[in-house]
């Protein structure tokens, strides 16, 4: 297939998973391995994903300019930005420390990718149907204790196949967080949390990145994106009014599919 081309395929399969609960990376990484693309340092992997967070930035501009513009004198406003952060730090800690296991060890294997997606799916498609009734309907007003547990959640993630907003969608559910918020807050949480992720790769792999093949950065960067917005500006919507039952079915659907394939030697 055509480099092009699946620069622009792998563009939008990120943009259409980074928010939803079934693994952007699992899904970029198992592409990449079925397609055989790869890139030197994971540049191009890594740079697609500020599509993503560039989208949320665009979605949210107006709400962020008003959160950090009266953060001063609006507690509300104070409190929302200590909840994401606290729920960011767990991460920051936990990322650092075992970042070289798992870019080294986790991510070549994409069996246990295809496993954590089939094992998300089923713990997704339980917790639909047995979590608490939701106290907490509002993002922005999220307890710090719950934000700090959704926090450690969250770094279940590091595992490929987990996914970032499944977790934290998933703990916030567990928590009593609405669907609709649960959603919400995973996307506030993503802007730290990715743009950190991003950051640190670039620092770590500095001495074998490699940007000459910039016009398939650029065309899956903006893929990225484009698919990113569509997403964000669907789906809280998609939620409160469906669930997550669609994405369990999903995660174990394309798990088995690739396992199949995997152990049929593709």
């Amino acid at each position: 297939m055509e480099q092009t081309l699946v620069a622009a395929l792998l563009g939008l399969l990120e943009g259409l998973t980074e928010f939803i609960p079934v693994s952007s990376t699992g899904h970029l990484l198992l592409a990449s391995h079925f397609l055989g693309f790869e890139s030197a340092g994971k540049t191009f992997e890594v740079v697609i994903q500020l599509g993503a967070v560039l989208a949320i930035l665009t979605v949210y501009f107006g709400k962020l300019v008003t959160v950090f513009g009266t953060a001063h004198r609006d507690p509300a406003a104070f409190r929302f930005i200590v909840s994401v952060l606290l729920a960011f730090l767990p991460a920051v800690v936990i990322g650092v420390l075992a970042h070289d296991f798992i870019k080294t060890v986790l991510f070549e294997t994409p069996k246990l990718i295809a496993t954590m997606l089939i094992v998300g799916g089923v713990i997704l498609l339980f917790v639909e149907r047995f979590a608490p009734e939701p106290t907490v309907q509002d993002a922005s007003a999220l307890p710090f204790r719950k934000a700090l547990a959704i926090g450690f959640i969250q770094c279940l993630a590091m595992v490929p196949g987990v996914s970032r907003s499944g977790s934290t969608i998933v703990g916030a559910l567990l928590l009593g967080v609405s669907k609709r918020a649960a959603a919400e807050f995973s996307f506030f949480l993503s802007l730290p949390t990715m743009a950190g992720a991003v950051a640190y790769d670039l620092y770590k792999n500095r001495d074998v990145l490699d940007f000459s093949a910039w016009t398939d950065i650029s065309i899956g960067f903006v893929v990225a994106f484009l698919s990113a917005v569509l997403v964000v500006r669907w789906l809280l919507n998609f939620v409160s009014r469906n669930g997550y039952a669609l994405f369990g079915w999903w995660r174990i659907i394309i798990g088995s599919l690739a396992l199949a394939a995997l152990y049929a030697g593709l």
